[in-house]
């Protein structure tokens, strides 16, 4: 008997339901809270021996999120479930994937070792890989990789007439361009020189030959929104049309979203990978789909 239950972390709790009802698997039981002195309480209400449990957790803002995780994970093993399934959407710690300056630890590879202790199997959706060619190479669990590009494309081909879309930078260059190919749309990339983490100077070359056109910002990660911000700035400038942002993650650092919008883009559009009012593009179906196929099980 292939018994299966999915859990859900808090915060997580829309994407579990609509994820159960598409997967056809019931909702497990748990309560997880923190005493006063914030320290996390995990209880397992279900009986889950036997069965593989789905646990569905996004990693953004990861270090208050990541010992409940391990401690349901462990907890469901000790009780006799016999896989732990990962669904997380937002895959934390892929930024420092080396030692830049001396001392400094690679806490991409830690991060990658402390999961592969207590889950199974893992899924997430466009891990920001930097230098890195997938994730078996700090992951030692199987992984499987969802990309938003499809989606992205589609929803651009639905809402925008005539866009040309605009990648932040050189790494991203074959990632827009796969958005763009699949939207019908001319793309261009960023020139960009970034002087700190809130520091970042831009220009867009041979924007003027789109004039006409409504552009579209699209970036895996929205963070401190520098780079779109000063983008923004600069195709007012330019006299252009007033951009559309997308991006798959809504981590949106302090008032990301908030400057976003009052430096005058046109809307902010992301995936539901991290709840936010920003959420327009759905990759439920691209999940399910993946944790179906019979490669990936």
């Amino acid at each position: 008997m292939n018994r299966k239950l999915i859990f859900t972390l808090p915060g997580n709790e829309k994407l579990t339901a609509v994820l159960a009802k598409k997967l056809k698997v019931e909702v497990g039981a748990a309560t997880i809270r923190h005493f006063p002195d914030d320290e996390s309480y995990v209880r397992v209400d279900s009986d889950v021996k036997d069965t593989e449990a789905i646990l569905v957790c996004t990693l953004d803002r990861p270090d208050s999120k990541l010992l409940p995780l391990m401690f349901l994970s462990k907890t469901l093993k000790q009780l006799g479930a016999r896989k732990i399934s990962l669904i997380v959407p937002y895959l934390a710690y892929m930024r420092q994937d080396r030692r830049f300056k001396s001392g400094e630890a690679v806490t991409s590879e830690l991060f990658a070792a402390l999961v592969s202790q207590f889950a199974d199997w893992m899924v997430t959706v466009d891990p920001h890989l930097h230098r890195r060619s997938n994730l078996s190479e700090i992951y030692s669990i199987p992984t499987e990789v969802i990309h938003a590009a499809p989606s992205i494309s589609k929803w651009i081909k639905d809402n925008i007439k005539e866009p040309v879309l605009v990648g932040p930078d050189s790494e991203s260059e074959q990632w827009v361009s796969k958005v763009a190919k699949d939207a019908n749309a001319p793309f261009l990339i960023l020139e960009k020189i970034r002087h700190g983490d809130r520091d970042v100077e831009v220009s867009v070359p041979h924007l003027e030959k789109y004039h006409g056109c409504t552009p579209v910002l699209v970036d895996d990660i929205i963070s401190t929104g520098r780079t779109m911000i000063e983008t923004i700035l600069h195709l007012k400038k330019l006299r252009m049309k007033p951009p559309i942002c997308i991006g798959v993650h809504a981590v949106f650092a302090d008032r990301a979203y908030e400057d976003l919008l009052e430096a005058g883009t046109a809307k902010v559009i992301t995936c539901n990978t991290i709840p936010h009012p920003s959420n327009a593009i759905d990759f439920s179906d691209l999940l399910t789909e993946c944790y179906n196929c019979s490669i990936c099980r």
